[in-house]
């Protein structure tokens, strides 16, 4: 098996996170090699918080994870598609079914989706 290159972005890699049944784009995060190998050993999505400076599970907090369906790389083998299922309402910790809510139109971001769950209820206050 070909490996993936974490050298590029200091030891991390972009993966973008795609609904296995509508292809939205849910989210981007980064890995790092142990989150990675923790994503293909459990199954569920990991990241690396680079705020944070640790590993985290999608829905380790919310419950909304994210089951891998399918993996991809790019052709430099620096970037990954995760398709996934997503378990729960929404992956955006401000309530929303994908971080991509906003749409630019005339030079300003308007709000275009609706609001799948109250973040306060399921982070305890807001994020």
């Amino acid at each position: 098996m070909t490996s993936l290159d974490f050298n590029k972005l200091d030891g991390l890699l972009p993966a973008v996170v795609q609904d296995a049944t509508s292809h939205r784009v849910l989210m981007v995060g980064f890995m790092n090699e142990e989150a990675w190998l923790k994503t293909l050993e459990s199954g569920n999505v990991t990241f690396y918080s680079r705020s944070r400076n640790k590993l985290w599970m999608k829905g380790e907090s919310s419950g909304h994870v994210l089951k891998v369906r399918e993996i991809r790389a790019d052709c430099d083998l620096d970037t990954v598609v995760v398709t996934v299922d997503a378990l729960g309402p929404g992956v955006c910790h401000n309530g929303y079914e994908s971080c991509f809510y906003r749409r630019l139109d005339s030079g300003e971001w308007q709000v275009t989706d609706t609001q799948t769950y109250d973040p306060n209820a399921v982070y305890g206050g807001s994020k």
